[in-house]
């Protein structure tokens, strides 16, 4: 097989381990229908590839809410006033460096930028509207939706 060629069993534990990433590398063999280490060889060619990116815990926010408050989830839309490659790179790059920002989309049409959030409450909402949108005289418009409730979430692409 290619090195960058996918075949089934790739797929299906691309498929698996974005559903449970914590899987034993026996139990994801066994999932799959091969031996352990062709599973571990496997999983370590779709790591190189960089067809996963990483490995992450994913904590439910209406859950750890309760310990530690439910925070203010938030999409804004981001206008600039000139959207030549170096200005919108210029925000991006200020954008997916700030903590608060869990995802950052360059779109269109419509506005330049949706970005995607959370902070603790409305003071550091205000703070990171203060450090994103209004220091840069370049940012045009921005519409920020908050979040009452969140139906689905999911980090699966499908294979």
């Amino acid at each position: 097989m290619e090195s960058n060629e996918l075949d089934a069993i790739d797929l299906q534990l691309l498929n698996a381990l974005q559903h449970d990433a914590s899987l034993s590398n026996q139990d994801l063999a066994a999932r799959v229908h091969v031996s352990p280490p062709t599973c571990l060889r496997r999983v370590r060619r779709l790591h190189a590839l960089g067809l996963i990116e990483r490995q992450v815990a994913i904590v439910p926010p209406a859950r750890l809410a309760a310990l530690v408050g439910h925070g203010l989830s938030a999409i804004v839309e981001v206008t600039l006033d000139r959207q030549d490659a170096e200005q919108l790179d210029a925000f991006e790059a200020r954008a997916v460096a700030d903590a608060a920002v869990q995802q950052c989309w360059r779109v269109s049409p419509g506005p330049d930028f949706v970005l995607v959030t959370h902070t603790r409450d409305m003071p550091s909402y205000l703070a990171l509207a203060q450090r994103l949108f209004t220091q840069d005289a370049n940012v045009r418009n921005v519409k920020a939706f908050f979040g009452v409730k969140r139906a689905k979430f999911s980090t699966a692409v499908p294979v």
